[in-house]
């Protein structure tokens, strides 16, 4: 199960979308039409809890899909609020680096090489090394391309268009000279580092046949429907690779030299102790008892404090923040 965009009367509506196993090769078909805004289908009970609108998994499971709860959550994930997400977050990380992680003997490591195609090996390998030089391809482990197997090629395609959008606007057309190994067609050392410095008309015709190619490759495109247009999926391509210069390599070297010789370093600004005369006022309470104070009874007295003078109580930002300053500085002052 998958989150899949499409461009419907130039408007982008998402579907969840299942790929399935249809004889000897993967197809996909869609489940649920989320619209235009799939957010719409996120509950806030309240506080920093969500949920799915029950319509969905009532929908999901009228259709008889399997999947965990897990999964229906990662698909909304990037609908939720921003200020849930980060409060979040860390709760996600934490449970999957608790994840178990399954070992990859030689065998499966062959087999899942002769699996994933060249082009999707590429796309991968550019991705996560940023580098025009694909030589050591070959050399890579094959975890990086675990995900690809035993999915459909929608699926895959969905997946990569969320990666590319990590790519820097300098570096699409690089990215696209890359991923349908133009380099080989040349014997000039400088394919391999300066592609813009190759004879362009070449290049672009080297890239409107290896696109043309990889559009007409039916093992490729298993489970998709091929016809006498260009593939959707293809159609990003094209315009990243006309509608993008390479990038000033040079200009760009020479400005971040430039930046690098002119930064400098502020030491932080050491901030005021609060004396316990002004903590006292602060709290409302004498030097000696704040003294004496254990941390439990600084702790709940701060709390008291906290909720007469917040913004929200009817009490001022400025008091609310000199309260927790002073707080904190009594904590430190005094070695808890």
């Amino acid at each position: 199960m998958y989150l899949a965009q499409r461009k419907i009367k130039g408007k982008t509506h998402y579907f969840i979308s299942e790929s399935f196993n249809d004889g000897d090769c993967l197809r996909s078909h869609d489940l649920f039409d989320l619209g235009t805004n799939p957010a719409t289908y996120i509950v806030y009970p309240g506080g920093n809890a969500y949920y799915v609108d029950d319509v969905v998994e009532e929908k999901l499971s009228s259709l008889g899909v399997k999947y965990a709860t897990h999964d229906l959550d990662d698909l909304f994930w990037p609908f939720v609020k921003p200020e849930i997400r980060r409060v979040l977050e860390c709760f996600r990380q934490r449970a999957k680096a608790r994840a178990p992680r399954e070992a990859i003997n030689a065998e499966q490591q062959e087999k899942l090489r002769m699996q994933v195609s060249d082009f999707d090996k590429r796309r991968v390998h550019y991705l996560r090394c940023g580098r025009i030089d694909q030589g050591r391809i070959g050399r890579t482990s094959v975890k990086l391309f675990k995900w690809v197997v035993g999915k459909s090629r929608d699926e895959i395609e969905q997946h990569f268009m969320e990666m590319e959008k990590s790519l820097n606007p300098s570096e699409l057309k690089t990215y696209a000279y890359v991923i349908f190994d133009l380099q080989r067609f040349f014997s000039e050392t400088i394919a391999k580092k300066m592609p813009h410095g190759l004879d362009q008309d070449k290049v672009d015709k080297c890239f409107l046949e290896e696109i043309c190619r990889l559009n007409g490759d039916r093992f490729f495109w298993a489970g998709e429907a091929c016809g006498d247009f260009l593939h959707e999926h293809l159609v990003r391509y094209v315009v990243m690779f006309f509608d993008n210069g390479w990038p000033d390599t040079f200009l760009h070297d020479y400005l971040k030299e430039f930046m690098n010789a002119r930064r400098f370093h502020k030491a932080p600004v050491r901030k005021r102790s609060v004396s316990f005369e002004e903590a006292s006022t602060v709290f409302g309470v004498t030097k000696e008892a704040l003294r004496k104070m254990t941390k439990r009874g600084l702790t709940r007295l701060y709390r008291r404090m906290a909720k007469k003078l917040h913004p929200d109580k009817g009490g001022t930002h400025e008091k609310f923040v000199e309260l927790t300053e002073a707080y904190n500085d009594l904590l430190r002052r005094k070695g808890i």
